[in-house]
């Protein structure tokens, strides 16, 4: 199975589930949206009071919680780009792409400042 294949099987499983549950009526745009936003936010709760060094050795119980947050928020993405017809392997390779234009690596290697602040 390559891994195009896997990525189409979870984007299949996921809209199943969906139409299982009759949910497809609810999944506009705008619901997975705020969905997978209010998901993001229960990730970041998980290390919200952490400091940085806290944040990289997380205890078991955290990260099956975290791993938790993260499915909900990439199903709501899947769904969403599902449902606006954008294949997000594709847009992602896109925008790497744009990035690597915007962040050139002589300029933005060991800097973390935004494109427009880099010379």
């Amino acid at each position: 199975m390559t891994d195009r294949q896997s990525f189409d099987s979870l984007r299949a499983e996921i809209l199943d589930f969906a139409r299982a549950r009759d949910w497809e009526q609810f999944h506009t745009p705008k619901n997975l949206a705020m969905a997978m936003i209010v998901e993001a936010a229960e990730l970041v709760e998980h290390f919200q009071w952490l400091t940085p060094e806290q944040s990289q050795t997380i205890d078991a119980k955290t990260r099956t919680r975290v791993a938790e947050e993260i499915a909900d928020v990439l199903i709501y993405l899947i769904r969403l780009a599902d449902v606006l017809e954008i294949d997000p392997l594709q847009a992602a390779v896109d925008k790497i792409k744009l990035n690597g234009d915007k962040y050139p690596v002589e300029k933005a290697r060991g800097h973390n400042r935004k494109y427009d602040n880099l010379d």
